[in-house]
């Protein structure tokens, strides 16, 4: 089921119409289960999602409904057990995840630029591209900069850097702020919004946290519980962020109570 409304605080869009339209990630008909001691558990059950280029979509759900799974397959670390994934372009997907899960032994700049030596960026170009990336995400002074010398908010934005160094056309973050205080979420809520804006890229974004999605996503995708499956979508025509958080939220309320009678 789909819901159209109008949003006042939508960025601009980074591409025309016409290239949106063009898909960047498909699944068809996707599911995911597992058999253990002769039991089968559906985590993802019959999945059709389309991502256009340059779209910024939010999958919530739940906790246990299989929205990292998703993002797994998608990433091509897992496989469905039945159905198809497309990933257009010539990378697989950058992922991201809620830990940042940078290197504490090296500088910032060296996280990132371990990215681009694994993309095959030649030596000589490293330190340079690396500098550019993390000016990119706002840390202009951080290339030097041990892990422990950053703040968690900074961890994030190397993280992404480290991500935007992959060179893909599709990023996928699994529930990157989940960890941060509620002003640096939003402050990197802000960034991320430009530094998708400024490269096209088309976002897959993860969370339960419904404001978060309502902030964030140009369309919202929401999973139902044990299995997921794509119960409601909201695209963005339309409401202020407090009435569709607020409408998001009652739908969320909705599918945990169904799963509880289930």
């Amino acid at each position: 089921m789909s819901e159209t409304a109008l949003r006042t605080s939508s960025p601009a869009r980074p591409l025309a119409l016409a290239q949106v339209a063009e898909p960047a990630v498909r699944l068809t008909h996707v599911s995911k289960w597992f058999d253990t001691a002769g039991r089968r558990q559906t985590v993802l059950d019959d999945i059709e999602l389309t991502v256009h280029r340059g779209e910024f979509v939010c999958v919530l759900g739940a906790s246990g409904c299989g929205k990292s799974t998703l993002l797994n397959l998608v990433a091509g670390l897992d496989r469905p057990s039945a159905g198809a994934i497309e990933v257009t372009g010539g990378r697989r997907p950058a992922l991201m995840f809620q830990d940042h899960a940078l290197f504490p032994w090296l500088t910032a700049g060296r996280n990132v630029e371990l990215a681009l030596r694994l993309r095959g960026v030649p030596r000589r170009e490293q330190h340079d591209e690396a500098r550019r990336l993390l000016e990119l995400v706002r840390l202009k002074d951080a290339h030097g900069k041990r892990v422990h010398e950053l703040s968690g908010g900074m961890r994030q934005r190397v993280a992404l850097a480290r991500a935007l160094a992959q060179d893909s056309d599709v990023l996928l973050m699994d529930e990157p702020f989940a960890a941060l205080d509620a002003i640096t979420r939003d402050v990197l809520h802000d960034e991320l919004k430009r530094v998708w804006a400024e490269n096209g890229l088309s976002v897959v974004f993860v969370t339960h946290n419904v404001r978060e999605a309502v902030r964030l996503g140009r369309r919202i995708v929401l999973l139902s519980s044990r299995p997921g499956r794509v119960a409601r979508e909201w695209t963005d025509t339309g409401l202020p962020e407090a009435a569709l958080t607020a409408r998001i939220t009652d739908a969320l309320r909705e599918e945990i109570r169904r799963h509880g009678r289930g």
